[in-house]
Order: structure tokens, then sequence, then C-alpha cells
């Protein structure tokens, strides 16, 4: 379960479109004050849209972040599954000695 957002989805959304709409660009210290949110914060923000719209190559996008995260996930899975089945023939061979008594 992902950890609950310090920010509103809607704040982020507003600062983004006030970003990309005002003409000069705003400073971001000051219109982070006036939306109450950390500059460096906002900064993530216009740089991730900006990302997600293609205008920063070197940043992955919302959806690669996403598909790595959960091909991330995946590989962990699959190596306990791994680990499981590397011990798995040990613990039966000892379960099915037949020179153990019963």
């Amino acid at each position: 379960m992902p950890a609950p957002r310090k920010y509103p989805l809607e704040l982020r959304e507003r600062a983004v479109r006030r970003d990309r709409t005002a003409e000069p660009k705003p400073v971001i210290r000051r219109m982070a004050e006036e939306l109450g949110a950390h500059p460096e914060a906002l900064r993530g923000w216009i740089r991730q849209a900006g990302a997600d719209a293609g205008e920063w190559g070197d940043l992955p996008t919302t959806e690669e972040k996403e598909e790595l995260a959960r091909l991330r996930r995946e590989v962990r899975e699959l190596r306990r599954a791994n680990e499981v089945l590397r011990t798995a023939p040990a613990f039966f061979a000892a379960r099915i000695d037949p020179t153990r008594p019963r």
C-alpha cells in the first residue's frame, strides 16, 4: 500500500497548470509559498509533468515509473518463489528418506 500523499492531487495539478500557462514563468519559490507547498516538491511536480509531456528526455515518464515499480515487485516475487523451489527438494527428500524408520 503506497504512503499517503502530503499534498492533494488537485494542488499538484493546479500548480503545474499555473506554471505552464503563466507568462513569464513564475518564480517557483514564490509560487510554492502562495500555494503552501515546499519549493522542491513543486519543482519535482513541474519536472515530472514535463517528462510526461515529452519535454524532458532524461526523466522517465509516470507510466514508465509505474511499469518499473511493477516489474521490480514481480522480480521480488519470482526470486522468493525460486528460493522456495530451490529448497523444496531437500525438504521433501528428508521427509521420505527410505532408510529412516517410520
